[in-house]
């Protein structure tokens, strides 16, 4: 009798730590990856927090032969609008044969806990494939073993301003002042992934507009194939001040 391999999901942001964990569970041969799952703000087309257009999201996907799941909250969610919203996505999955959801979580550990608090609630295995590796190597590697990937969100109070839009490349790493994590594990910038050696094909963007908004620097990411006119993050819910 052999065993079955873990069925998993990754919980994605389209960022390069969710694309790391991906990587690493699709060498892992007791793992079965079977899809993504990402949250995104209602009436926004936007990935939660990072900022990226939903349509870049699915490009991925496409890319990755996956499907992805979407968990849809509240824009300015509380946490408990957000678990409720994640447990009923998760509660679907689970009932359809998923064992694990991974996280690209690195060293954060009241992070880790919380995240294994949270999916303890409806009976789903959390998993942790990049947890503890040295984030400078790490981030040397995702460059080297051809990931490319853009800064989508500074936060200003960490990381100066004029990096949001930047390629995620060796001159920026040796540019990060020595107290910015070079994963940005502790929050100072969000990126999204454009290439990645288990894509299929590239994901064709155009840099859009940089803005403000909640005290975090967004640069609004376009399709390839969208007209620049079109780029501008939505102001609703707020006005957001270009830089």
């Amino acid at each position: 009798m052999t065993n079955r391999r873990a069925r998993t999901v990754v919980s994605w942001s389209g960022g390069k730590d969710s694309a790391l964990a991906l990587h690493a569970l699709l060498m892992d041969p007791a793992v079965e990856v079977c899809g993504l799952i990402t949250t995104a703000t209602s009436g926004y087309d936007r990935v939660s927090m990072h900022g990226v257009r939903t349509a870049l999201v699915t490009a991925q996907a496409d890319a990755l032969r996956l499907p992805v799941h979407w968990v849809h909250i509240p824009p300015s969610a509380s946490n408990e609008e957000y678990e409720g919203a994640m447990h009923e996505g998760l509660r679907v999955l689970v009932g359809s044969g998923v064992d694990s959801v991974a996280f690209g979580d690195l060293f954060l550990r009241d992070v880790r806990e919380y995240r294994e608090r949270m999916v303890a609630a409806v009976g789903i295995r959390p998993l942790f494939p990049i947890w503890g590796r040295d984030t400078r190597s790490l981030a040397r590697r995702f460059i080297r073993d051809g990931f490319r990937a853009t800064l989508v969100c500074v936060d200003p109070r960490q990381l100066d301003v004029s990096h949001c839009g930047s390629a995620y490349d060796d001159a920026l790493l040796d540019a990060f002042p020595a107290n910015v994590d070079p994963c940005g594990e502790n929050g100072e910038f969000h990126t999204f992934v454009s290439d990645a050696p288990m894509f299929s094909a590239p994901i064709a963007t155009q840099r859009g507009d940089v803005v403000e908004r909640s005290g975090f620097v967004f640069c609004d990411l376009l399709p390839g194939d969208v007209p620049r006119a079109t780029s501008g993050i939505s102001s609703r819910g707020g006005t957001p001040r270009a830089l």
